[in-house]
């Protein structure tokens, strides 16, 4: 206990420097983990290569020096986020493009289904639309309890509520779209066995959640995809979010498809690390 009270004090720290700083720090932590350890170093080139979003041997270079950088970013930002003064979190969104999909659907009244892929900073989205309107996020819990309090502290905040990935946590996601507000997944999460199916991701089978496309078919709600673009030099961050046109999810092989077009927008800021190719037990 003594040693996570140390943690949470150091990560605090962390939260009260420049951004600039916390993503300089992550970088070089992304550079340290390439070269020291080989499986993560595997998995970055193999996804990232069998992707073919690059044209050329010195395109796929450029790609991975950007991406190993910016991997380290990702894990880094996310403790920084979690302790920053949630008041002082908007100096670091820098605009967003598409809210007025947002408008259009909160119009209708039928809720929006987020789906934010490991693509940039996943973990400033759902703040971002927190400081609005309610929105409940499915996550994992961690299988390490004393992470838990963390967690709840750094994402439940504003108008942000969590769901936890389980039975009640599904039927807490329906409950909200059935009062027209908004949820949020990760869509390119590997689901544990028995809730998904195998389907094309960038040309090799993956793993695929299907509850997304349950969610959407069964309450009409809007889908919108969103992602958190990582500005250079620690600007912060700009939102972006476009729709998904309907009956576009209505099975993970389209889901998949959908993820794709997004990762296409910002290739070196999806987290390549992530096995999409397995089974959780």
């Amino acid at each position: 206990m003594f040693k996570h009270k140390i943690l949470a004090c150091i990560l605090r720290l962390l939260a009260k420097l420049p951004l600039w700083i916390v993503h300089l720090l992550g970088s070089g932590l992304g550079w340290v983990s390439y070269l020291s350890y080989k499986k993560y170093a595997i998995l970055i080139n193999q996804n990232l290569r069998s992707s073919k979003l690059t044209k050329g041997e010195v395109s796929f270079k450029k790609s991975l020096h950007l991406n190993i950088g910016e991997t380290g970013k990702a894990f880094l930002e996310t403790f920084a986020i979690w302790f920053k003064d949630y008041s002082k979190l908007k100096n670091w969104y820098q605009g967003c493009t598409g809210w007025e999909h947002v408008e259009s659907a909160l119009a209708k009244r039928k809720g929006i289904i987020f789906l934010t892929p490991h693509l940039g900073c996943f973990e400033i989205t759902s703040l971002y639309y927190g400081q609005f309107h309610p929105i409940t996020v499915l996550f994992r819990p961690p299988r390490q309890s004393w992470l838990m309090p963390l967690i709840s502290q750094g994402r439940q905040r504003g108008k942000v509520s969590l769901a936890p990935a389980n039975a009640q946590g599904v039927k807490l996601l329906l409950q909200a779209l059935k009062r027209g507000e908004a949820i949020g997944i990760l869509p390119d999460q590997a689901p544990h066995e028995g809730e998904g199916e195998w389907v094309p991701f960038f040309g090799r089978p993956a793993y695929t959640m299907t509850l997304a496309s349950k969610l959407a078919e069964k309450s009409g709600a809007q889908v919108l995809m969103a992602f958190g673009e990582r500005l250079e030099g620690g600007r912060g961050y700009h939102i972006h979010i476009k729709p998904v046109s309907d009956g576009g999810i209505k099975n993970p092989e389209l889901l998949n498809q959908e993820i794709e077009k997004t990762i296409a927008q910002c290739p070196s800021q999806y987290m390549w690390i992530y096995d999409r190719y397995k089974v959780r037990n």
